[in-house]
């Protein structure tokens, strides 16, 4: 019997952003729109894994993002300790899922081998590559393959039962998404591969990617992974705090995704 997993969708910060950019084909002229910022947890019970870190208040701040709760004080409001979580799922390095790596003390990290090598090979010498990325969140990731904390993938892996990780790329060049088995269903934590729900449906495309293909064939494999009953879970739409019961009433910012 496949093991059940718990998903909780964390917004830690929040921007409002010119409509141009939240779409490649957007009219310049359209009005402003929102963009949340998450991390999730994917939980059995005695184990959390935590879905990317969030980004650091200074680095956040710097890029005029709003910060409503430091996501790893969220934790611990859910009462996971950061000390306590033995691994951290990275679908990529841009600075809002990749700071705040030095919190989780005792944490493996799971990256594909093409993020790591893009994030720090050639393309980083052109400002508009490396814009999404912050230098001390690289370095800091780096610094954990030394400690012997880094575990490296090359593609799809089955991290555990009920739960999978896939390589998409696209928006970077080694992002991946995590497939949970959530009470009967499958939920996709898609991460960037969909920053917003209605890119599914009109093919929109978030301004920023390292290959526009593959974002669009990665839309197509984000339906593969769902299935006919699946829940596909966009990185950054606002939506997903209305479509989702938060999992306390008085905290509308965690929600659970069933």
């Amino acid at each position: 019997m496949t093991p059940y997993w718990r998903v909780l969708a964390i917004r830690y910060a929040t921007a409002q952003l010119p409509a141009a950019h939240l779409d490649l084909d957007a009219d310049v002229h359209d009005a402003i729109g929102t963009l949340d910022y998450f991390i999730w947890v994917v939980s059995n019970g005695d184990r959390h894994i935590v879905v990317d870190t969030g980004f650091e208040p200074e680095e956040g701040a710097r890029r005029g993002r709003q910060l409503i709760r430091h996501p790893v004080e969220s934790l611990r409001l859910l009462g996971i300790d950061p000390d306590a979580v033995s691994d951290v799922i990275l679908t990529h390095l841009h600075y809002d899922h990749a700071g705040n790596l030095g919190t989780f003390t005792n944490a493996r990290f799971h990256l594909q081998d093409a993020e790591m090598e893009y994030a720090t090979g050639r393309c980083m010498c052109h400002p508009r590559m490396r814009r999404p990325f912050c230098a001390d969140d690289v370095t800091r990731a780096v610094r954990l393959v030394y400690e012997g904390r880094l575990v490296f993938h090359d593609g799809d892996f089955a991290f555990a039962p009920g739960l999978g990780v896939h390589r998409v790329g696209g928006h970077s060049r080694g992002l991946q998404v995590v497939r949970a088995e959530a009470r009967g269903r499958p939920v996709v934590i898609a991460s960037d591969a969909l920053h917003l729900g209605h890119y599914l449906a009109d093919g929109g495309v978030f301004p920023m990617f390292a290959d526009y293909g593959n974002v669009l064939e990665g839309y197509q494999r984000l339906r593969q992974l769902a299935g006919d009953s699946g829940l596909i879970l966009p990185g950054h739409d606002p939506g997903v705090l209305t479509r989702f019961a938060p999992v306390r009433p008085e905290w509308p910012d965690v929600v659970e995704v069933i």
